[in-house]
């Protein structure tokens, strides 16, 4: 299974008239379905076409636990797509971070324990993380059908015809590019990931208004310190439109960790050039904040008997409107800790939620908390 998810955060909207999407019968259709079908056979995650989309109204997020591997299951949104409620991220590990063999090894343990919603996109790694993910996929002999595989559109190269969201990278107008996408063959669902409320909203519009293909998914940063688009805006989404969430960053970045409550230590992601603006967050005045209230936090993991990374992880999967939660890690022993995450969600009682929201001190409220 195949999702694609757009990223933007721009105005999505063309940018001039070059950019208008050209009809089904343009002769530069098939040039970009051939070229999405080469990369895809390059990294061996090869969507197939399981018959016409129909559209899956009123499904609630229904939870089910896997005998074997006690992972759970949810739908992705109202459609009728079934992911784990943890998955494994790429971002900054694959093709980077780590080696190819790490990478084959935290895969694994995934699969073992019952993920089956693999995320990357195509400017990880510079298109790195894409192929090692597929290799290894293609090395295991995993049952495509058995996997889901998110990617995202919109950085891709450094030429200006490599990044955007223009018809000439696949997407033009994406709401109408994804569909011809999907009816392809070469994705199942479309998603967005870091668009406004209002942005998947005029998606959803275009998509009723011309019988096309809506976003079933967005993919949002949530952890205890980012809390508002997907506890209030989101919500709402899933309700009027079925869209669900897919949240990534569930211990901003480390931060969650405890490993920078003494500084920032050469081997963590903080300490690379790249990732200064992280290093700069973590030693500011709010960043020290936020160290404090980890401490906070720790009694209320010890007393459940789970790690502060296992608080903070089951802390999101309490949200009954996330799907999925994806998880980075970079090491075996840091993946299997967070996976043990599932183990702690049944402990996350509403006095235990509440406990964690007077030591945060930063719930947000919606126009309907106000008016009632």
């Amino acid at each position: 299974m195949q999702v694609s998810i757009a990223c933007t955060e721009h105005n999505l909207k063309s940018r001039n008239g070059e950019d208008r999407l050209l009809s089904k019968q343009s002769a530069n259709a098939p040039n970009v379905v051939n070229a999405a079908r080469a990369k895809f056979r390059t990294v061996a995650i090869i969507a197939r076409s399981l018959g016409t989309f129909t559209p899956q109204h009123h499904i609630s997020l229904k939870e089910s636990t896997a005998k074997q591997t006690g992972m759970k299951y949810r739908n992705l949104g109202k459609s009728g797509l079934r992911v784990s409620c943890l998955g494994l991220g790429t971002w900054v590990t694959f093709g980077g971070q780590i080696s190819d063999e790490v990478a084959e090894r935290l895969m694994t343990i995934a699969y073992e324990s019952g993920v089956n919603l693999f995320d990357t996109a195509e400017v990880y790694a510079a298109g790195k993380a894409e192929v090692i993910l597929g290799s290894i996929i293609k090395k295991k002999g995993w049952r495509r059908s058995s996997l889901v595989i998110t990617t995202k559109l919109y950085w891709g190269g450094k030429a200006e015809t490599e990044r955007g969201l223009s018809r000439k990278h696949i997407i033009e107008e994406i709401v109408r590019a994804m569909t011809h996408v999907i009816n392809q063959g070469m994705a199942m669902y479309w998603g967005t990931s870091r668009w406004s409320a209002m942005e998947i909203m005029e998606a959803y519009s275009v998509a009723r208004q011309f019988n096309m293909i809506p976003p079933v998914c967005e993919q949002a940063e949530y952890h205890l310190f980012q809390r508002e688009k997907v506890e209030v805006q989101l919500p709402e989404l899933y309700h009027k439109i079925g869209v669900g969430a897919m949240t990534w960053s569930p211990l901003a970045c480390g931060i969650i960790s405890g490993k920078y409550g003494n500084g920032v230590p050469e081997s963590s992601r903080a300490s690379l050039k790249c990732y200064q603006w992280l290093k700069e967050r973590i030693v500011s005045e709010e960043g020290r904040k936020q160290q404090n209230k980890l401490k906070d936090l720790s009694p209320i993991a010890e007393r459940l008997g789970c790690t502060l990374p296992q608080l903070a992880v089951a802390w999101c999967l309490r949200n009954e409107g996330v799907s999925s939660v994806l998880l980075g890690s970079s090491t075996p022993e840091q993946l299997i800790e967070n996976l043990g995450a599932i183990q702690v969600l049944p402990k996350m009682t509403s006095h235990v939620v509440n406990e964690i929201d007077n030591i945060l001190r930063n719930k947000p409220y919606s126009k309907k908390d106000y008016r009632s």
